[in-house]
């Protein structure tokens, strides 16, 4: 699973990279944002990543896939790992989403050397780009300074894409995250193909 389904990822996933590259500087984001405050910062999360990966390969698309779900709904802010009723955890779209453990794990450890100064959507951006290079895609420098949102909401997951929206309904939620009717047909590819793919959006407002 995760191999094919990497594979077929990369081309969204670097185009998604490239459309938010312009916005990085409007959204107080930069490379090496944790470079005083916590170092060893990405080497933590990326080590923590490995540790899943190696006992679990299926841990790559499906730490993609939290991202993505997380970036889709108001922006790459975390909300998607807050727990409760009616957040969007809870939603339908979101059943069997995996690797929340990864991103806990990680941040029990960066808690214990730099408490309260990186974010859990920090992480999960990094964790994604990890996944993408640990089995054989391309690597980049992640843009980091989010903040973890707080408001989740399950009804927000309605703004993910669906196999059941009209085309005109996708064609509006792609034009939305600013992605085009070529992101969406191979997407709609992907998943008519039988493959749940599901892919970083990269860096968005938060």
């Amino acid at each position: 699973m995760a191999a094919s389904e990497m594979a077929a990822l990369l081309f969204l996933f670097t185009a998604l990279i490239l459309l938010r590259s312009s916005f990085v500087h409007s959204q107080g984001l930069q490379i090496g944002f944790y470079d005083s405050y916590c170092p060893d910062a990405e080497d933590i999360v990326r080590s923590t990543v490995e540790q899943y990966y190696v006992k679990d390969a299926t841990i790559a698309p499906a730490l993609l896939r939290l991202h993505f779900h997380d970036c889709f709904v108001q922006g790459c802010d975390a909300s998607v790992l807050i727990s409760g009723a009616s957040s969007e955890r809870s939603a339908p779209q979101n059943f069997g989403l995996r690797g929340f453990e990864v991103i806990d794990d990680a941040k029990s450890q960066l808690e214990a050397v730099c408490p309260g100064v990186v974010s859990c959507a920090d992480i999960l951006a990094l964790a994604a780009r990890d996944t993408v290079d640990l089995t054989g895609g391309p690597s980049w420098s992640v843009p980091l300074g989010r903040r973890d949102g707080r408001i989740s909401l399950a009804s927000g997951a309605n703004a993910l894409p669906s196999p059941a929206d009209p085309v005109s309904v996708q064609r509006q939620k792609f034009a939305d995250q600013g992605l085009s009717d070529h992101d969406l047909v191979t997407y709609r590819y992907d998943c008519s193909s039988g493959r749940d793919v599901r892919v970083d959006p990269g860096v968005r407002r938060r």
